[in-house]
């Protein structure tokens, strides 16, 4: 691969040639990750995480100490020298001074790739506003392809906070580049996906989409239900989250609806989109997305320190 020294801030960042080759090194460490327990010895992860997280940080940090490295970083804002007003370029320039590679959470679109460019090392995008979330698809198409056995030819429904959510952007923009993928766009109008994520839509090699605003119309002709969470934090008022954010959940009832070999995702985490009677079916694979996050987060860091 050619990825040593680059940054992903957005998945077009690689190619579908390298993604997949990124895909191939993840599998093989699933598959025998104590041949890998030392490949990032005495190398050094930055997390600077301007918002809060779980997942996405627990899973780099869990993925560098896995792969022998260490992490250094910080986990909100006033923790970190932007409380005194320092810019994100004099923060990743520091940074770069203590450690070989560094991922960025920051609430404002665009500014992992200001970090980028400021760094010297490689940076990653561990979301930027309600920009892009790459890692995240890199950890939803591993799970495409392991659920479905191919990225192409494939009906996907994107359900719920299709205007805010990053997964989803990143997500289609990701699988724009396969061919045969055809979008339902499941919201409300409030909710509906941006005209840019519609434009990729168009531009890609995919097929095409459509909007619904009733999940029960159109499950029966899903392979993939990509379900996202209402996110309170994007909203500039209270009345209109409350107002939205029960309008699309996902029960027992509604999943009978659906076919057999559908698979259910979501980035998590869930408040109560997904009831948790839904877990225990086994077409509900959101949770092995987790695992398969970490594994993908392994190998994009070794492959961008070059350690692959």
């Amino acid at each position: 691969m050619t990825l040593q020294g680059r940054s992903f801030i957005e998945p077009p960042d690689f190619t579908v040639e390298e993604t997949d080759e990124v895909f191939r090194l993840a599998k093989r460490i699933m598959a025998a990750p104590g041949d890998y327990a030392e490949r990032a010895k005495g190398r050094l992860l930055a997390t600077l995480f301007y918002e809060p997280s779980t997942r996405t940080r627990f899973s780099f940090e869990a993925a560098m100490l896995k792969l022998g490295g260490q992490v250094i970083g910080f986990s909100g804002e006033n923790s970190s020298s932007a409380a005194k007003g320092e810019s994100i370029s004099d923060t990743v320039k520091t940074v770069a001074c203590y450690a070989d590679i560094a991922v960025i959470r920051h609430p404002k679109e665009g500014s992992a790739r200001v970090a980028a460019a400021a760094a010297g090392i490689p940076v990653i995008n561990g979301g930027d506003g309600g920009h892009q979330h790459p890692t995240q698809t890199l950890t939803d198409l591993m799970t495409i392809m392991t659920e479905k056995g191919r990225l192409g030819d494939l009906k996907v429904g994107l359900c719920g906070d299709l205007k805010f959510g990053r997964t989803v952007h990143s997500l289609v923009r990701a699988l724009c580049r396969y061919e045969g993928i055809e979008f339902i766009l499941i919201s409300p109008e409030e909710l509906r996906a941006p005209d840019y994520v519609k434009a990729d839509i168009g531009r890609g090699r995919c097929g095409a989409y459509r909007e619904a605003e009733r999940m029960q119309d159109v499950l029966s002709e899903l392979d993939i239900l990509y379900m996202t969470r209402v996110q309170k934090e994007r909203f500039f008022n209270e009345e209109d989250y409350i107002r939205l954010k029960d309008s699309y959940i996902l029960d027992a009832e509604k999943m009978r609806l659906a076919p057999e070999d559908m698979i259910v995702m979501h980035p998590l985490p869930r408040v109560n989109e997904i009831a948790p009677e839904v877990d225990a079916d086994p077409r509900a694979v959101y949770f092995k997305q987790v695992e398969n996050g970490m594994y993908a987060r392994m190998a994009l860091i070794l492959a961008l320190l070059g350690e692959e």
